[in-house]
C-alpha cells in the first residue's frame, strides 16, 4: 500500500504545471532550481529532511551542486509537441516560488487571465542610439521580464557624474508585473544597473555562473534593501516566467558564459542575441551553438533583437586566439623589459592567455585594479581560469624582481581617470613607478567616446619614456562583437519576420537595418527605435505604439538621480566661466548698508592681476544697493536679482565673459 501511494504521489508531481521561475533543460526536462542568497553562481541542493542555509547566514552548510541530467537532442517535431503540451498545462494554472526556511518550493497559484489576441510590448529603456546601459523589457498582459540591466559611462557634457543608469520609473510603477531579470553576460553595460534596480524593486535574477559571480561583487558594494534572489542557469536551460519561456543559448563573446536568449511568447518567439561573435577557435573550445539557433529558426522567429556594435565592419571578427600569437611575439621581443598589460577586467580568456604566456617565459604576474582582482578571483573560484602555482604575486612584492621577471596586468585600458593605469601614467600610483625599462601594452580598443581619455594616457606614457604597444602596432586586441557577416549568418539561421537592431549608436543601428534589408527582410518590418519607444506585436503584425517614461539617471557618489539638467548646466557654467560671489550685510528696515560689499572670485580671474576690475565691480554693487534701498525696496530676493543683473552687465562689458554670479545678502535687523 505504501508503494502504491508513493507511485500515485509521483504521478501527481509529474502532472504539476510548469512553475513561474522553474528552470527546465533545453528539451523540457525539469531541472532542480533552488533559491539562494547571492551565491557565486553555485547552486545549492536541499538534502532530504535538512535545510539548505544561505551563504550569508551564520549557520554552516555545504554547497552541493545538483546533478543535471542532459538528454539527447530530440527532433523539432517532438520539441514542438512537448512545447504545446507544456503551454497547455501552463494555461490551466501556474506556480511560484515561495520561500520556506530558506528552501525554494513550488506551490500552486491561480493563473492570470489573458485576453485572446493580446499584444506583446518590446521596450528598450537603454542601449539604443548610445553605447551602454543596455536593458530590454518584454511585456504581455500582467507579465514583464527584463533582459539585462546595464550602466553607461558619462560623456564630456556630464561633469562630476560617475555613471549613468536607465530610468526605472516604468518598471517601478509596474513592479507587480515584473517576473525576473535575465542576464546575457557579465559586462558592466549589461549588469551594472542591477544593484540600483534592486534598490527600487525586488525581483529574481537569472544568469550563468560567471555572470552572477561578478554581480555578487557589485552587490557587496551596493547593497539592496533585501537579500536578492540569484538563480544559476546554464546554456540550454529553459525558464518559465509567467507567459514567457526563456531559453539560454551559448554564444561567443569577450567574456565567458555569454548567452543569447530565445523567448517564447503568446505571439511568437523573440530572439535576443545579447553580445556575440562567431569564434570557431575559442579559448574554452565552446563554439556558439549554431545548431540550436538553426532549430529555433525552423520553429519560427517573430522578432530578432540583434546587437549592432560592429554592424559597420565588414567580414568576420577575428578569433581570440590571434591575440595569443601576438602576445608571444611581444614577450619574445621585449624579454628584458617589464611588461604592463592593460585590458578589460571581464575578459577572462585574455587574462588567462597573458598569465599562461608569462608563466611560459618565467615571469611573475601582479594584478592591479580592484575590478581586475575581483573578476579574476571570481573566475578562478568558479573554474573559468586556471592559475599556475607560484606565478601570481602581490603588487607590494614587485621590487624583489628584475623588470624582465615581471608582468603587470592592470585596468585602465579605456583611460578611466581613477584606474590603475591612469595613476601609473601620471606618477600617482604608490607601488608602481614607470621607468625606461617598461613596455605598456594596451590590449583593448577605445570604446566610442573614450578616445580622448585613451590618447591622454598614451601621451603621458610616451612622455615618461615608455614604449606603448596597441592594436595599431600588433594584433593585441580583437573585438567581442559580431561584424556584418556574422550578423548575416544569424539572420539566415533565424529567418525572423521582424527585426529590431539594438546596442549601438544611431549609425550602428542603421547599419544593422541595411544588413536586414540585404538579407531580405522587408524595410517595413525593420524597426530602428529610440529609447522608451514601444514596439507592439500581435497576430496581425508589428508597429510603434507610443512610448513610456525613459531617460538617463545620473549617479554622483552615493546620490542616485539627484543630478538633473539644472545641476549639470550649473556645473558646466562653473567649469567654463567661473564664479563670482558678492557678500554684503544690510539693514532692510533702515535701508542701510552695514558692511561690504565684498567680492570673491573663483575660476574667473586671477585676483592680484584684476584689482581694477574687481574694484569697479564693487562700485557697481554699491550703486545698485543705494538705488534699491533709496527706492525703499525691502524684498531681499528682489535686491539680489538687481545686484546680479547689474554686475553681470558690467562684467560682460569689461571681459566679454559671463561667470556665475552668486549674491549673498545678510539682513541685519
Amino acid at each position: 500500500m505504501q508503494k502504491e501511494s508513493k507511485k500515485q504521489n509521483n504521478k501527481k508531481e509529474k502532472k504539476q504545471s510548469s512553475a513561474k521561475g522553474e528552470i527546465l533543460d533545453a528539451k523540457g526536462g525539469k531541472k532542480p532550481v533552488f533559491k539562494k542568497k547571492v551565491a557565486k553562481g553555485a547552486e545549492r541542493a536541499p538534502e532530504e529532511k535538512k535545510q539548505t542555509k544561505s551563504k550569508r547566514t551564520s549557520q554552516k552548510s555545504e554547497a552541493k551542486k545538483p546533478e543535471v541530467k542532459r538528454t539527447e537532442k530530440k527532433s523539432a517535431a517532438i520539441q514542438r509537441e512537448e512545447s504545446k503540451r507544456r503551454y497547455a498545462s501552463y494555461k490551466s494554472g501556474t506556480a511560484h516560488f515561495d520561500e520556506i526556511e530558506e528552501t525554494a518550493v513550488v506551490t500552486k497559484k491561480k493563473a492570470p487571465t489573458h485576453e485572446r489576441g493580446g499584444k506583446l510590448k518590446v521596450i528598450s529603456l537603454g542601449g539604443l542610439q548610445e553605447i551602454g546601459k543596455n536593458i530590454t523589457v518584454l511585456e504581455y498582459g500582467n507579465d514583464i521580464i527584463i533582459v539585462d540591466c546595464g550602466m553607461g559611462f558619462p560623456d564630456e557634457d556630464m561633469p562630476g557624474v560617475d555613471l549613468v543608469l536607465p530610468d526605472f520609473s516604468y518598471l517601478v510603477s509596474n513592479a507587480s508585473k515584473v517576473r525576473g531579470v535575465l542576464v546575457t553576460h557579465g559586462h558592466e553595460d549589461h549588469i551594472g544597473g542591477i544593484p540600483y534596480l534592486l534598490r527600487a524593486i525586488n525581483v529574481p535574477i537569472y544568469g550563468t555562473r560567471l555572470s552572477l559571480g561578478i554581480l555578487e561583487g557589485k552587490l557587496d558594494e551596493i547593497r539592496p534593501p533585501s537579500e536578492p534572489d540569484l538563480f544559476t542557469v546554464e546554456a540550454g536551460d529553459v525558464i518559465n516566467l509567467g507567459v514567457f519561456k526563456a531559453e539560454f543559448i551559448h554564444v561567443n563573446h569577450s567574456i565567458a558564459d555569454a548567452c543569447a536568449i530565445a523567448i517564447k511568447t503568446p505571439v511568437g518567439t523573440v530572439f535576443h542575441s545579447g553580445d556575440f561573435k562567431l569564434d570557431v577557435s575559442p579559448i574554452d573550445d565552446k563554439i556558439m551553438d549554431l545548431t540550436r539557433i538553426g532549430e529555433i529558426g525552423r520553429e519560427g522567429v517573430k522578432l530578432l533583437l540583434c546587437e549592432s556594435t560592429n554592424a559597420e565592419r565588414h567580414g568576420f571578427t577575428p578569433s581570440e586566439r590571434t591575440v595569443g600569437s601576438s602576445l608571444e611575439r611581444i614577450f619574445a621581443q621585449y624579454e628584458e623589459k617589464r611588461l604592463i598589460i592593460a585590458t578589460f577586467s571581464s575578459n577572462v580568456h585574455r587574462v588567462q592567455q597573458i598569465i599562461d604566456t608569462s608563466a611560459k617565459h618565467g615571469r611573475k604576474v601582479a594584478i592591479l585594479g580592484r575590478s581586475m582582482v575581483n573578476v579574476i578571483g571570481a573566475a578562478a573560484e568558479l573554474g573559468y581560469m586556471d592559475l599556475p602555482d607560484g606565478v601570481l604575486i602581490d603588487v607590494a612584492d614587485i621590487k624583489r624582481y628584475r623588470p624582465s621577471e615581471l608582468t603587470l596586468i592592470t585596468t585602465g585600458s579605456q583611460g578611466e581617470p581613477m584606474s590603475a593605469l591612469y595613476r601609473i601614467a601620471f606618477a600617482d600610483h604608490d607601488k608602481v613607478k614607470l621607468t625606461t625599462d617598461d613596455v605598456v601594452v594596451l590590449s583593448a580598443s577605445a570604446i566610442p567616446g573614450n578616445e580622448k581619455l585613451v590618447n591622454k594616457i598614451i601621451n603621458a606614457l610616451i612622455r615618461a619614456g615608455v614604449r606603448v604597444v596597441n592594436d595599431s602596432v600588433e594584433d593585441v586586441h580583437v573585438s567581442g562583437h559580431a561584424c556584418r557577416e556574422e550578423i548575416k549568418l544569424l539572420m539566415a539561421l533565424l529567418r525572423p519576420e521582424y527585426y529590431m537592431p539594438i546596442h549601438g549608436e544611431f549609425r550602428h543601428l542603421y547599419a544593422g537595418k541595411d544588413i536586414g534589408e540585404f538579407m531580405g527582410i522587408p524595410s517595413r518590418n525593420i524597426f530602428v527605435c529610440e529609447v522608451g519607444q514601444v514596439l507592439e506585436l500581435d497576430k496581425k503584425g508589428a508597429r510603434i505604439a507610443g512610448s513610456v517614461p525613459s531617460g538617463k539617471v545620473m549617479v554622483d557618489g552615493s546620490g542616485v538621480g539627484d543630478i538633473g539638467s539644472v545641476v549639470l548646466r550649473d556645473r558646466k557654467h562653473l567649469a567654463e566661466d567661473g564664479l563670482v560671489v558678492v557678500v554684503m550685510a544690510i539693514d532692510v528696515s533702515y535701508g542701510m548698508i552695514v558692511s561690504g560689499p565684498d567680492i570673491v572670485s573663483r575660476g574667473f580671474v586671477y585676483v592680484k592681476e584684476s584689482e581694477l576690475l574687481l574694484m569697479g565691480a564693487k562700485k557697481v554693487v554699491e550703486s545698485t544697493l543705494s538705488v534699491s534701498l533709496g527706492k525703499r525696496v525691502r524684498d531681499v530676493v528682489q535686491i539680489k536679482n538687481m545686484v546680479k543683473d547689474d554686475l553681470a552687465k558690467y562684467i560682460y562689458k569689461e571681459t566679454k565673459r559671463r561667470p556665475m554670479i552668486l549674491p549673498i545678502i545678510m539682513d541685519i535687523c
